[in-house]
């Protein structure tokens, strides 16, 4: 196969669009159009190849719309066979560093399908022999976008890519779930007061406290697994607006299949094609889901670092891993950083779950141009989730210590237990007892006793940590 080469000189290359022409390295995988969009949106700094699972998710969609068209025979197997390999090594990471375009881009992700469709193009070149920019032998929009569109691939990658992360995200979570469970089974014994509203409410066990952690964040795991179907309707064959144009029949009828061989996924095609093209629905949900787990585990930190406060001042209930010094000016001081640090990475995705909603919102009929913006905001979000869950586990709840015979003195001492009494002497006489042992300096037990209201072995009953925690009946 032979073919134009581009014209060069001293280390360049000319290429040229409807718009004119433009001087690249001669050996640059990416083209005009990526060099267009470079100089259009200098906004981040932060390129799209830093996104691995967007960049994986369009070397799939490449390489499966390249194998549905070889199928229907409007690709030759001379440039199937290069493009697939370029598309394999797309998904691999290795031209990563191509994928230049920021993240943030007018144009519903254009720059982004245009960098991807230049780059395999010209990597397919170098497999065949050719010099990058051989339009010719092998054209980006010709061969490596044939039959497809930004409309139909960008939002397919994007679903694909969350998938991939979430799929991440969410053994990161078991994991943490997985350390407060231990915590909570060396924490068993340890009775404790629950408060509300930062007043002391009830009795309840430490192991209770730290097993709800657990619990919680096994829901919002359980939550992220059953969005992934949702994820795998996608989009592809609906060309521009749904409707295919340029994309054979043959072609439409494979793509989405080729598409499942190659991730890996169940993937489906959309019952309705120009819904799901405009559509952004599911990207909403999963953002919503990741903001979910974000306050949560912003809360959990919260509690932590409310139970951990002191030494000497606060709760000091639990203690966390000392992992740094605190302060460059009070000697011995130890902070809170990982709790802290996970608190800061909520705000951060509680923010961008605001940006998905606005970007979903403004979508103008059959497309939403806000797909760069909703992609950079939910897979940064489920990257920084994952790693301040694992965090989260290795730095801080592994370690977290508790002084047993500390908490259940407190507790044994405090007029707390009342509520233990309620059902055997009724709310008000209870109260009362409550209030003339807070000013009077005796204990409820022994006012309980000096007024023959229980006798000693129903108190004790009454009063056992068994009962009070919920954890057994004593008989009375």
């Amino acid at each position: 196969m032979s073919g134009h080469v581009p014209a060069e000189r001293d280390g360049e290359r000319t290429e040229s669009d409807a718009l004119g022409e433009v001087t690249l390295p001669v050996d640059a995988l990416w083209g005009v159009h990526t060099a267009r969009a470079r100089a259009n949106f200098p906004v981040t700094g932060r390129p799209c190849g830093e996104l691995r699972d967007l960049v994986w998710a369009y070397g799939a969609v490449k390489l499966a719309a390249c194998r549905a068209n070889a199928r229907q025979g409007t690709l030759d197997p001379t440039r199937e066979r290069a493009i697939a390999e370029a598309c394999r090594e797309l998904m691999s990471g290795e031209l990563d560093g191509a994928i230049l375009v920021d993240r943030i881009q007018g144009g519903a992700g254009t720059s982004t399908n245009m960098n991807v469709n230049e780059v395999v193009a010209n990597r397919a070149l170098r497999i065949l022999g050719h010099a990058p920019g051989t339009r010719t032998v092998i054209d980006p929009l010709d061969h490596v976008n044939l039959g497809q569109s930004t409309n139909d691939t960008y939002p397919t990658a994007l679903r694909l890519a969350v998938h991939r992360a979430i799929e991440r995200l969410v053994p990161a979570l078991a994991g943490l779930a997985d350390a407060f469970e231990a915590r909570a089974a060396d924490f068993g014994d340890i009775v404790k007061i629950g408060r509300t509203q930062l007043q002391d409410a009830v009795p309840m066990t430490l192991g209770q406290e730290f097993g709800a952690f657990a619990e919680t964040i096994r829901e919002d795991g359980a939550r992220l697994v059953e969005v992934l179907p949702h994820l795998r309707e996608v989009n592809l064959g609906a060309t521009a607006i749904g409707t295919g144009i340029t994309a054979g029949v043959e072609y439409r009828r494979n793509v989405v299949t080729d598409l499942a061989e190659v991730t890996g996924y169940p993937l489906t095609a959309a019952s309705d094609l120009i819904e799901a093209t405009s559509d952004t629905g599911v990207f909403v949900l999963v953002s919503g889901l990741l903001k979910r787990c974000a306050v949560k585990l912003s809360k959990i930190a919260n509690d932590l670092r409310l139970l951990a406060s002191g030494p000497q001042a606060g709760l000091r209930e639990i203690t966390l891993p000392p992992v740094q010094a605190g302060s460059s000016i009070m000697p011995g001081k130890v902070n809170p950083v990982i709790p802290e640090t996970v608190n800061q990475v909520a705000f951060l995705v509680v923010g961008a779950d605001a940006t998905v909603t606005m970007a979903a919102e403004a979508g103008q009929l059959q497309l939403n141009a806000f797909g760069p913006v909703i992609a950079t905001s939910l897979l940064d979000s489920i990257d920084l989730l994952t790693r301040a869950a694992d965090l989260f586990t290795d730095r801080c709840v592994r370690g977290i210590g508790a002084d047993g015979q500390s908490l259940t003195a407190r507790t044994k001492d405090s007029l707390a237990v009342a509520t233990g009494l309620v059902p055997f002497l009724g709310y008000a006489p209870t109260a009362a007892l409550v209030k003339e042992a807070m000013h009077g300096h005796r204990t409820l037990a022994e006012l309980v006793l000096e007024r023959g209201l229980l006798d000693r072995d129903r108190l004790d009953a009454a009063l056992s940590p068994e009962r009070l925690t919920g954890r057994g009946t004593a008989p009375l």
